[in-house]
């Protein structure tokens, strides 16, 4: 049961989709590499502003890998036309009255913006990150403990069960396979679709999901969705390599929860560059 009393002080954590978007980044050191980094794995144009004299490594090596995915400008912000078409800002600089005077011009256009180190003049947060393959968990401190973030990670990552990474992308492959075959949104349909879904990710194991394959998939819809039923692994033609049934289920069960939260949360993310403009 969810404390009312605590309902506050907290972000909104969101899978934002940056895919086809233009995104500004301003200054190109340490903190900045990090930021190309995150930014390239979520298909988002890059245009890098920052003096090639203060270029950290990492961020040389970006700008000669993905010449077609990062416009890099050799110089310092040069103000309001810098935003022209840009989704997002985000600036790692250390100069701190420039970064104010960047953060009030996107603000004025109503460009969502993160400014390194500097936590009012930030609309999101960066967090630290888990990622293996479609699978991103990201833990927050709201800006206010990065290295206790990144401690927390290393721990949730550590306790994380093989293969969740391959298992979401083949649930991924199997749900929109599911969704060519009985299409359409809302109603009894949908319903019976997650509910499905759900049943599938909870009753199969994760290493399991992780070999779903074309023919188990086309077998797994046949004799499973077809009959309102959860085929076992070996009824599809699949073989259990090893067995994980003493934790199973909690990691399925957090699989399809995380999956779930995901989804909704690109979804309003979309909305709000939509309505932004």
């Amino acid at each position: 049961m969810t404390d009312t009393a605590s309902l506050s002080g907290g972000s909104l954590l969101l899978a934002w989709q940056l895919k086809h978007k233009n995104v500004l980044i301003v200054g190109g050191g340490d903190v900045a590499s990090g930021r190309i980094e995150s930014v390239l794995v979520a298909d988002a144009h890059v245009t890098l502003v920052s003096p090639s004299a203060g270029l950290h490594p990492l961020t040389k090596q970006f700008i000669e890998r993905y010449p077609d995915r990062i416009t890099y400008h050799d110089r310092t912000f040069a103000g309001a036309s810098d935003l022209e078409s840009v989704d997002m800002v985000l600036t790692a600089i250390d100069d701190v009255e420039k970064s104010r005077e960047i953060c009030a011009l996107a603000r004025e256009r109503r460009i969502p913006i993160n400014v390194a180190d500097i936590p009012p003049s930030c609309d999101f947060y960066f967090g630290s990150q888990i990622r293996s393959g479609p699978l991103q968990i990201m833990i927050s401190t709201n800006g206010q403990s990065p290295k206790l973030a990144n401690i927390i990670r290393k721990q949730i990552e550590a306790s994380l069960p093989e293969n969740a990474g391959g298992a979401v992308e083949r649930v991924g492959v199997l749900r929109s396979k599911l969704r060519e075959r009985a299409p359409g949104v809302g109603g009894e349909l949908g319903k019976r679709r997650m509910r499905w879904m759900i049943d599938v990710c909870t009753d199969w194991e994760m290493e399991d999901l992780a070999l779903l394959d074309e023919d188990m998939m086309a077998k797994l819809l046949d004799d499973g969705w077809e009959k309102n039923r959860v085929p076992r692994l070996k009824e599809v033609g699949g073989s259990r390599r090893r067995s994980s049934l003493s934790t199973h289920k909690s990691a399925n069960t957090w699989l399809v929860s995380a999956a779930a939260f995901a989804a909704g949360a690109a979804c309003s993310a979309a909305v709000f560059l939509a309505r932004r403009r």
